[in-house]
């Protein structure tokens, strides 16, 4: 049943008043339906692990970061009616979207239920014309619906515009609730919609429901893998570098990433035949060789990226209507002397991922505490590459996808599209890989101004090619790419793992100390650092009471924030009454009377030299 709320539309309400306005297409009618449906079973019980992990980001982020959105294009011939009732038997299909969350005294919802029965509603827009670019104006509606917190204990977790041309559906537009979807489960539920408009009767849900997952993952096996999973991270947390691209000028920018589009059928011929010579799946060389291209243009021996997908890999859980956002953290160490090199230990990389990908996150969140807290760092989850291929090149294009024409003919076309406020530092899509090779990318422009966000999705297309019939060495990859690696100078050094500059780490402790005078060195400060030493801070606290404890505390508080890049606490605070004659000459300080020293930890000093 479908109950219709008409009302006048935008502007004047006229259905004359549906010219483009600086482009953007004005409907000429407005109205909002309510569709009512019923059959599916009420159901209550605990939230997964990945709904925990969603609901606490959903009350704590910007919605605009949290919330997803999608474009499905309408079939031709398609009528009004028939939308409405494909989404209804959506609804009634998958207890997802009939799930809330009852909202608790204290803290985050840990319950669900899901309802037998009930209703959502639809807004239908209708237009005399669309403008030059219909798709793009599809996605601006749906990324406008982004905007706004889902009240988790009532609202309805889809918001879905249907734009209509001249009383024809041509898009739905949709935003949904991170709480019950993800960009997966929303590809799914595009597949499925498409098949119930052509008059497919669907098969019987085979996936495992949300509060069937939560059963699971409450049995002694999966609070097994949970454990596993802690220690996994705390692992790769507390020895990885703790941010990719931790180099002078990478101040983080407004968060406003403007998307990059690579289509490229090149990129698709070369991936195909490095996989094919190399006896590796296409999914695997591209992730080594994306991965290796991060890494070298960062100057890290190890690339650390989340792959949120990846948490699908058990049968179970690939075609499950849920949201599983909970990170894969992949841990890569790209040392080697070739490209083949690494790609053999990226496949066993990639899958200790995707077994640790199902943790309590806020066990988790506590844990990285712990762990950053007792290495003096702020673990940041600056690259993601999530890899869709294999949901969309079944099932069309992904959510957020641009759903223009995809460019059969293109050897290799950028394209430039709209900007999207993003918690990362550079996330990639790869959402096909064939018949052409189609990645979406959003770097921040601090560290990719424009020409350098193009010539590394350029870059990765020769690098490509050029491992499609051959091994290539490592050493060669800005000739062979045109990628250079960032450029550190002045005091910039690897300590413990990370790229960090000892002056910045004086300034910040400094400055989190009320001015006070601090040198920082490596070792004795004699000689450069290698890889992996620890630093000493001094402090000349003037007689002020002061711990390592304090200093410590105090410096995590600037770490943790929006801090400049390249800090890393020390490991060792000497504080000393005054600064010796040369505050620049560590083997002056080293002579100072010492009031008293610590790691700042909380837990006995240690000599680490």
């Amino acid at each position: 049943m479908v109950r219709a709320a008409g009302r006048a539309g935008l502007g004047t309400g006229t259905a004359t008043d549906t010219a483009t306005t600086s482009g953007v297409p004005r409907p000429g009618r407005e109205r909002t339906v309510t569709v009512a449906y019923a059959g599916g079973e009420e159901r209550r019980g605990p939230v997964t692990m990945g709904q925990a992990n969603m609901i606490r980001c959903i009350l704590r982020d910007d919605p605009l970061h949290i919330n997803n959105h999608a474009v499905w294009p309408v079939p031709a011939g398609t009528a009004a009616e028939q939308v409405l009732d494909a989404l209804r038997e959506l609804v009634v299909r998958h207890e997802a979207l009939r799930t809330t969350f009852p909202e608790p005294p204290t803290g985050a919802p840990r319950t669900q239920v899901v309802a037998a029965e009930g209703d959502f509603t639809v807004r239908l827009l209708d237009h005399e014309e669309f403008g030059s670019d219909p798709a793009h104006y599809a996605e601006t509606v749906a990324r406008q619906a982004r905007a706004g917190r889902f009240r988790l204990d009532r609202d309805f977790p889809l918001r879905i515009t249907v734009l209509s041309l001249r009383g024809a559906p041509a898009f739905v537009s949709l935003s949904s609730s991170h709480a019950v979807t993800d960009g997966s489960a929303l590809a799914v539920l595009h597949e499925e919609w498409l098949a119930l408009l052509g008059g497919a009767v669907l098969p019987p849900v085979e996936a495992l429901t949300p509060l069937d997952l939560a059963a699971e993952e409450a049995t002694p096996a999966g609070l097994r893998r949970s454990e596993a999973s802690l220690r996994y991270w705390k692992q790769i947390i507390g020895t990885g570098p703790q941010e990719m691209f931790a180099e002078p000028a990478a101040t983080r920018a407004d968060g406003q990433q403007p998307q990059l589009t690579l289509r490229s059928l090149r990129g698709a011929r070369a991936l195909a035949q490095a996989a094919k010579r190399t006896g590796s799946p296409s999914p695997t060389v591209l992730l080594t060789a994306w991965c290796t291209l991060v890494a070298h243009r960062a100057g890290q021996s190890t690339c650390v990226a989340a792959a949120p997908l990846s948490n699908r890999s058990r049968p179970g859980l690939a075609r499950s209507v849920n949201t599983l956002s909970q990170d894969a953290l992949l841990s890569l160490d790209v040392r080697g002397p070739s490209f083949d090199a690494v790609l053999r230990k990226a496949w066993g990389a990639a899958l200790g991922a995707y077994r640790h990908s199902q943790f309590d996150s806020v066990r988790l969140w506590e844990a990285i505490g712990e762990t950053t807290f007792e290495r003096g760092s702020h673990f940041a989850r600056d690259v993601v590459f999530n890899d869709v291929s294999g949901l969309t090149e079944a099932r069309g294009p992904a959510p957020g996808q641009d759903t223009r024409d995809d460019a059969q003919d293109a050897e290799l076309d950028l394209d430039w599209g709209p900007v999207q406020v993003l918690p990362t530092r550079l996330l990639c899509f790869a959402y096909r890989t064939q018949p052409l090779l189609h990645l979406g990318m959003w770097a921040d422009p601090a560290l990719f101004p424009r020409e350098e966000a193009e010539t590394f999705l350029t870059g990765l297309v020769k690098l490509l090619e050029a491992v499609a019939y051959e091994d290539v060495p490592l050493a060669a990859l800005t000739e062979i790419t045109g990628i250079r690696p960032a450029e550190r100078e002045g005091d910039w050094r690897q300590v413990d793992g990370c790229w960090v500059s000892p002056a910045a780490v004086a300034d910040a402790l400094s400055g989190a100390l009320g001015g006070l005078p601090v040198h920082v060195t490596t070792d004795d400060g004699s000689v450069p650092a290698p890889d992996g030493e620890r630093m000493t801070a001094f402090i000349a606290s003037g007689g002020a009471p002061l711990t390592p404890d304090g200093a410590h505390t105090a410096l995590m508080e600037t770490i943790s924030g929006p801090s400049p890049s390249g800090l890393l606490a020390p490991v060792r605070y000497v504080i000393v009454h005054d600064p010796p004659a040369a505050p620049g000459d560590s083997s002056a300080w080293l002579r100072q009377r010492v009031l008293m020293e610590g790691n700042g930890r909380l837990r006995p000093t240690r000599d680490d030299h």
